[in-house]
């Protein structure tokens, strides 16, 4: 038996007046997921648990088969492991955007433009990084350069206890009041308000200027943390697998699970990802010696957080045309049983810009138990109408592997 979990991170949403009051789900042209839809199980789960951030640290952690409230440690160790990072017990890590601010006197009065500078290319934001390390480094404070905008900072024997704002979380707001608090404030505002009088000037940002993109001119700092300590999905299910993802939080919580974590050429957490390629290495993993992967697609969210109505609609169709088909084309031909699980791990609705944990919409499918649902869409309404509902999100993973029983 073969287990795919397919998330198409940030796609459920709250119905859009210009889609005529539905939602991207709903208008999509997705046949492949109203296929399993319509012959499997559909409903609404809770993968945020409540009083926690609707985070997709804390939503994949959920979706993978591990209760936040028990295992999440902060979002930023997730990525560093994923990084390479060889982290301590004694060592907290933060996650460091770059991002681009308004050029006011104040940093207190600067706007968030743009959480991800742009999308910088990882070459141009590995050379701003490395020169802030060169300036910031010291015996207990140390800059890692991630991909695109995603990076990683580390205090040696630090404490944790800080206030610390998403920058996609404040779009457009003036900063002053978002900036961090409570432990390490007075650090971590030296260095975002020095970051910003380094990188102003720097040539990778003049020259961006020049060809009228948006500078990578501060450092943003968030998601702190401690190394997570997560038992292994090998002894939680006897079955061996992988993640297949661009983004550095995705690969980490695999790693720290025991999971293998598949790099795709040219994956890149955007629309502009190798979606085809994500399809092949998955089913490359499942038809030569894995039983497990757990696919993530970034793309919904980047748009939910971007406002970009026809991206999110799109980036649902090329999901469902360009993965979820081929996965379960490739598996029909291989004459393999399998159960496939697809949703998101927390809506990103187009009116905030930002994540909410709500309870998202999911589809099981099991090849050799298909069932006539009544269900002809699968979409939040949909899902809701179902009437089933899973309060924990940690659960579906038992119920992907162990199947539902009739």
């Amino acid at each position: 038996m073969k287990y795919v979990v397919i998330l198409g991170d940030g796609m459920a949403d709250y119905p859009v007046k210009e889609l005529g009051n539905k939602t991207p789900l709903q208008v999509a042209h997705k046949p492949n997921m109203d296929y399993l839809a319509s012959h499997g199980r559909s409903g609404l789960v809770k993968t945020v648990p409540e009083g926690m951030p609707p985070g997709s640290d804390t939503a994949n952690l959920s979706v993978i088969g591990y209760d936040p409230a028990l295992y999440y440690s902060g979002r930023s160790p997730l990525e560093a492991v994923s990084m390479g990072i060889d982290l301590s017990e004694q060592d907290v890590t933060f996650r460091c955007n770059l991002v681009t601010l308004t050029g006011a006197e104040n940093y207190e009065d600067a706007i968030m433009v743009d959480y991800s500078a742009g999308e910088i290319p990882t070459a141009e934001a590995a050379e701003l990084i490395e020169f802030l390390n060169d300036q910031f480094q010291s015996d207990t404070l140390r800059l890692y350069p991630g991909i695109s905008y995603r990076h990683c900072l580390v205090l040696k024997n630090g404490k944790t206890g800080g206030y610390l704002t998403p920058p996609h979380d404040i779009s457009d707001r003036i900063v002053g009041e978002y900036l961090p608090a409570g432990e390490n404030e007075a650090l971590l505002i030296d260095l975002m308000k020095r970051s910003r009088d380094l990188l102003s000037e720097h040539p990778v940002n003049i020259s961006r200027m020049k060809r009228g993109l948006p500078p990578a001119n501060s450092i943003w700092l968030w998601g702190e943390g401690r190394k997570p300590l997560l038992p292994s999905f090998y002894d939680k299910h006897k079955i061996r697998g992988a993640v297949i993802s661009a983004v550095d939080l995705i690969k980490g919580i695999g790693i720290c699970a025991g999971l293998k974590s598949i790099d795709v050429e040219g994956a890149t957490g955007n629309m502009q990802t190798n979606f085809e390629g994500k399809a092949d290495a998955a089913i490359d993993a499942l038809l030569n010696g894995l039983d497990f992967t757990y696919v993530h697609i970034e793309a919904p969210d980047e748009c939910g957080h971007r406002y970009e109505i026809g991206n999110k609609v799109r980036s649902i169709e090329l999901i469902d045309r360009k993965i979820v088909g081929p996965i379960k084309q490739a598996l029909d031909n291989a004459r393999e049983d399998y159960q496939m699980l697809v949703l998101p791990d927390h809506p990103t609705p187009l009116s905030l810009r930002t994540h909410t944990s709500d309870p998202v919409p999911f589809v099981l499918y099991q090849s050799r138990n298909q069932v006539t649902s009544g269900v002809t869409r699968y979409d939040e309404q949909s899902a809701k109408k179902s009437g089933i509902f899973i309060p924990k999100g940690c659960l579906l993973i038992d119920l992907l592997i162990h199947g539902i029983k009739e």
